[in-house]
């Protein structure tokens, strides 16, 4: 059983009967319950996780490390207090909003997460991997388990990912600090912008992120050609190709997230609904004409 903020508070020192103790439900996200905490004058934010959240593949101990190093960067709201052996997170909060879609689109701000995203992947190396590949494979499995129907099509798609990973053949020190759920909802525009929610944080491809990023926000390929410049400066033919594999392997993870919770959550939400958006995105860009083209790009010149 999830810890309830009470019982969250109450194992904090100097929290539990603290005068003016205000405890609020945060609206938004489908996987844990959030609190807004006001104490002492202060204010924090709760972050109490959601049941059955290691088939996910969210390791507790990686998000605090991964959430505490972004911390002290300022690239993250600080850590305050990690409550064991429940994972329950607790950092400062940060009044700001969410930016709209649409202006993480417009060229400037392109710029901007552009160089924000180096920040990230410069950090020091974190605890925990990520591997779109090997996530799906994961994740498959514990829909499998759950008797989650699976989609038509996904036994090509799989044949199709291999294909995929032996093309770009990523090795140990290909791999770098990565935050590998780029949202729109973890953006929170303040007197900077901050990245929340390092659950999947690890040590990852970089083109994984760029490729999150985009489609999140759907990107035209224009965008996409900005979001590389501003990036690297310029920008070959085979990083153009790893761009759009990511593309793919991104909404396949996602698609695959969306059915592993169509098992095991209790939230009333439409997870097939969601999953299938992602589906339907894959199976049209897996087949683009393309494809080919770029794993070769990737296999010959990456």
């Amino acid at each position: 059983m999830a810890l309830s903020a009470e019982e969250a508070v109450a194992r904090i020192a100097g929290w539990a009967n603290a005068d003016g103790l205000k405890i609020s439900p945060l609206g938004g996200g489908i996987t844990n319950q959030n609190f807004r905490v006001d104490v002492n004058g202060e204010s924090f934010a709760l972050r109490i996780p959601g049941e059955s959240t290691e088939l996910l593949g969210i390791n507790r101990e990686y998000e605090h490390a991964s959430n505490s190093e972004a911390g002290k960067l300022g690239i993250a709201p600080e850590v305050i207090y990690f409550i064991k052996p429940e994972g329950c997170l607790v950092t400062r909060f940060i009044t700001g909003q969410q930016p709209p879609p649409e202006e993480l689109r417009e060229p400037e701000q392109i710029r901007k997460i552009a160089a924000l995203l180096h920040r990230i992947h410069s950090m020091p190396n974190l605890s925990g991997t990520f591997s779109a590949f090997r996530v799906v494979e994961d994740y498959s499995k514990i829909a499998r388990q759950y008797d989650v129907t699976i989609p038509n099509g996904f036994d090509n798609l799989v044949e199709k990912m291999r294909g995929a990973k032996k093309a770009l053949n990523l090795k140990t020190n290909d791999l770098h600090p990565c935050h590998n759920d780029l949202l729109n909802a973890n953006f929170l525009y303040s007197d900077q912008i901050y990245v929340l929610d390092w659950e999947y944080a690890g040590m990852g491809d970089v083109f994984f992120d760029l490729a999150n990023f985009s489609n999140n926000h759907e990107f035209s390929n224009d965008q996409n050609h900005l979001l590389l410049k501003s990036y690297f400066g310029s920008y070959t033919p085979a990083q153009w190709a790893h761009l759009k594999i990511m593309q793919v392997m991104s909404d396949l993870r996602e698609g695959m997230w969306g059915l592993v919770q169509l098992g095991i959550s209790k939230l009333d939400f439409d997870f097939r609904e969601y999953a299938d958006k992602f589906f339907d995105r894959v199976f049209a860009n897996i087949h683009n004409p393309d494809w080919d083209q770029w794993l070769m790009e990737v296999s010959t010149n990456g």
